[in-house]
């Protein structure tokens, strides 16, 4: 089975793009993926789906907790 993509020529990866909630940052489960676009994934999940105690999703957890404070 080929890929549709592929055989159209239309530029995509076929990895999963992991999303970052701090908006700045994602990376792809495909090692030789070099254009982190959303359009080029067909997969695009958040950080906590994989890892829960992703470092980003705690520092905006606590600075969403430090504004509710203030």
């Amino acid at each position: 089975m080929e890929c549709a993509f592929c055989t159209s020529g239309i530029d995509h990866c076929h990895g999963t793009l992991v999303v970052h909630p701090d908006g700045g940052f994602a990376e792809c489960t495909h090692g030789s993926c070099a254009d982190l676009d959303r359009v080029r994934h067909a997969l695009i999940i958040d950080c906590h789906t994989v890892d829960a105690e992703c470092s980003c999703t705690l520092a905006v957890e606590v600075e969403a907790e430090l504004r509710q404070a203030s």
